[in-house]
């Protein structure tokens, strides 16, 4: 850690895990807020069900990828 002692690597390390408790809190709160809101719009706040296909082109045509070109010497 670069410090120059034990304690000062745990006062660092304390004073780190508050810093990500209060980020972790004000992101969770943002999306409870943001979550609230679609909600009271109308929204269900839920993407929608329907799966997009997230293969790579090599993966739907069967394996085959026109792509790649490049054969070592």
């Amino acid at each position: 850690m670069g410090h120059d002692s034990s304690h000062a690597a745990l006062i660092y390390q304390h004073a780190t895990a508050e810093a990500d408790r209060a980020i972790a809190q004000a992101l969770h709160e943002a999306v409870r807020a943001d979550r609230k809101s679609k909600k009271s719009r109308g929204g269900s706040g839920k993407k929608s069900s329907a799966k997009k296909d997230k293969k790579r082109p090599a993966e739907r045509d069967g394996g085959r990828d026109d792509r790649v070109s490049w054969h070592p010497a």
